[in-house]
């Protein structure tokens, strides 16, 4: 029997990719992966070539049993996310949770991740932190936010470009104008930035810039 082993990808810039995840995408038999193209990019730029299978959120479900059966007969497979670390908003947990189920080893490489960069840039308490991923799009997004408005620990979520400042005024009306913030974009990338105040300051400050990219948020905890 093989094992799983989860491999962090480049969030930007390719060459933040370690010698270890290298050498582990050079001794697997099979990579899954979320988008095959963003994958094959990748593997062009180390000069390496190896059989992949397209495993998303879409996907994962039907093809689970497989990619289990494959690994107790021996395929040495790897989980590769489009960035960052597989399960961190990004399909693994199902997978892990099936391995621990079946008795088969799960290894995580160390490597990218945005939320860690974006908090410490941030300037906001970074001692104790909660990760919330992506808001409710629609039901329980109402709840979540009321749940966190007594939330004392430093807050990080991800948003997408097209939510951002419907999310950033959720925040305004739930956490307060005076609530500390920051909002970070494309990390390790050329056009990386921050922007940092009370959560007006920074819904203004975004609304006066063009939207692009991906976006950590961290708001500051309720003193």
């Amino acid at each position: 029997m093989s094992k799983l082993v989860l491999i962090p990808s480049p969030i930007g810039n390719l060459e933040d990719i370690t010698i270890r995840a290298i050498e582990t995408i050079k001794n697997v038999d099979l990579i899954l992966c979320e988008d095959t193209r963003r994958t094959i990019k990748l593997l062009n730029h180390l000069g390496i070539k190896k059989k992949l299978k397209s495993y998303h959120k879409f996907n994962e479900h039907s093809l689970i049993e497989k990619c289990i059966n494959d690994i107790k007969a021996g395929v040495k497979t790897g989980l590769l996310s489009d960035a960052g670390t597989p399960g961190i908003s990004d399909p693994g947990y199902l997978i892990v949770k099936k391995c621990i189920d079946n008795h088969i080893d799960v290894e995580c490489l160390p490597g990218p991740t945005a939320l860690i960069p974006a908090l410490v840039v941030s300037g906001l308490p970074s001692e104790r932190f909660t990760f919330e991923g992506f808001l409710p799009i629609k039901k329980g997004r109402k709840t979540r936010l009321e749940e966190l408005s007594s939330e004392k620990r430093t807050m990080i979520f991800y948003e997408s470009p097209h939510k951002l400042i419907k999310t950033l005024t959720d925040f305004l009306k739930t956490f307060g104008p005076e609530r500390q913030a920051s909002v970070t974009k494309e990390i390790s990338k050329v056009f990386e930035s921050t922007v940092r105040g009370n959560l007006k300051e920074v819904l203004n400050q975004i609304s006066d810039i063009k939207v692009k990219g991906e976006f950590v948020i961290v708001v500051g905890g309720m003193k």
